[in-house]
């Protein structure tokens, strides 16, 4: 491809609403993974809870605010809040059980103890999931 071809392209994909759901879903995921490792952190720092327990609190806290950034931001949604609320937080929670199966999985069968890295892995195990899920069936009257 020519350097005209190549920006053409490149545009053409960026202008696709799809592909920049993504990426806007992409940036609130990030937001929503400092707030998850901030609370991870805290939570690991301050307490005697279990690795999972710490794991599922600060991911449930940055799926509350991702549900905001991502209503107001990424789809635009002007459905019932209370219904794609509680639909967004099914969705994460299907996320945070995968999330701690991959934790599971690297703690219990493959014996990887560097917590900072398996709470990583745990927390981008979901994203395709969620992306997804929550596209074609949380604001799905927006896609």
């Amino acid at each position: 491809m020519t350097q005209p071809d190549q920006k053409n392209f490149v545009q053409r994909i960026a202008a696709r609403r799809g592909v920049r759901q993504f990426v806007k879903f992409g940036i609130v995921g990030a937001s929503g993974f400092v707030v998850n490792l901030a609370a991870f952190t805290v939570l690991q720092k301050t307490t005697t809870m279990p690795f999972w327990l710490e794991f599922s609190i600060g991911f449930m806290i940055g799926g509350v605010s991702n549900y905001f950034l991502n209503r107001w931001w990424t789809f635009r949604s002007s459905g019932h809040a209370g219904k794609e609320g509680a639909q967004f937080l099914f969705v994460s929670f299907l996320a945070l059980l995968l999330g701690n199966l991959v934790g599971w999985l690297l703690v219990s069968k493959l014996q990887y103890h560097h917590e900072h890295t398996v709470w990583f892995l745990s927390t981008v195990s979901g994203m395709i999931l969620n992306f997804f899920v929550n596209k074609y069936w949380t604001f799905r009257s927006v896609t």
